[in-house]
């Protein structure tokens, strides 16, 4: 497999996380190039490196940043995906920007008519659900939210092994008149949709998210994007209030000592580092875009996800899915 390209200057603690995390995943044997500032990357051990000497802050304008800072670190690493140098590309940084660079320099599966962000929600006890669209697009008609659907089966598939998934809609209700205008006429479209995996089962609500209830959930992108935040803060602060409640008295210490195991596992569960990053649908090649407080072993993780897709052929399929050719 061609080596997965690291943005070594994205995100809030790169460069010194991401190189680290990259290491990590080199060291599992998933080959790496690290795209950047050389002189700033610190010990990138044996690791290849790309130069780039611009870096597009975090908070800049994506689109003309991607289109001015040709020399950045977030345009070369989708520009090595293009040339065939690399296989997939990893970001911590400046998320539209990320998405600027790989639909800019990659380009759209043809078909496609808008990218979509997929991430992966723990439900426990069973698969994960994935969530889209997460943030690509704010708005949103029902021809792109059935598209969303398509390439979301798609990635379960891919990602989790699920080999009929079932898709579902975002609502304010179960029933198919409950809804936005958006919502209730993408609630047909997706009805009458063909499906190449899985299958429409329907709406679900904000309470199913974490739930076996469906595999995929599919809505617009500034929907998608509230509920993220909105579920990694509530998660945040109830795993937050459960570890001060048991250091609140001896007898609260003990147990929590005693029950440390599960506790443990739970978190793991719970927190985004476990998961990587999500995957940017629509476009030709693998593209991961992590948190922007990625540490080394989130981009471990996000490293690892690439590599997954990379070997399952996900770009292939999602082309297939949307009856486009790549």
């Amino acid at each position: 497999m061609l080596p997965i390209a690291v943005d070594a200057m994205g995100g809030d603690n790169a460069p010194s996380e991401i190189v680290a995390g990259a290491r990590l995943a080199a060291d599992e044997g998933i080959p790496v190039l690290l795209v950047g500032r050389p002189d700033e990357m610190g010990d990138t051990g044996d690791l290849p490196v790309i130069e780039a000497s611009e870096v597009i802050a975090m908070d800049a304008e994506p689109g003309s940043s991607v289109r001015r800072m040709k020399d950045s670190s977030l345009v070369r690493a989708a520009e090595a995906v293009r040339d065939g140098a690399a296989s997939a590309m990893v970001s911590a940084g400046n998320t539209g920007a990320t998405m600027a660079s790989a639909l800019l320099r990659m380009g759209r599966i043809r078909g496609v008519s808008r990218p979509a962000i997929a991430t992966l929600l723990p439900a426990p006890g069973t698969t994960p659900t994935v969530l889209l669209d997460a943030g690509a697009n704010s708005e949103c008609s029902p021809e792109w939210l059935v598209q969303f659907g398509q390439m979301g089966a798609v990635f379960a598939t891919d990602r989790l092994g699920i080999a009929e998934p079932r898709v579902a809609l975002l609502s304010i209700g179960e029933e198919a008149g409950k809804g936005s205008p958006l919502v209730k006429e993408a609630y047909k479209a997706l009805a009458e949709a063909a499906f190449r995996q899985g299958a429409f089962i329907g709406n679900v609500e904000g309470r199913d998210l974490l739930t076996d209830a469906a595999d995929v959930v599919v809505t617009d992108g500034f929907t998608g994007n509230v509920a993220l935040k909105a579920l990694e803060g509530s998660m945040k602060t109830l795993i937050t209030a459960l570890l001060t409640s048991m250091s609140a008295r001896p007898e609260a210490i003990e147990a929590a000592d005693v029950l440390a195991p599960e506790f443990d596992a739970l978190y793991r569960q719970f927190h985004p580092d476990t998961y990587g990053g999500a995957m940017l649908l629509g476009v030709r090649g693998v593209c991961i875009i992590s948190h922007g407080s990625t540490g080394a072993t989130a981009m471990k993780n996000a490293i690892g996800m690439a590599a997954e897709m990379v070997e399952a052929g996900v770009v292939d399929h999602l082309a297939a899915a949307v009856g486009g050719t790549g």
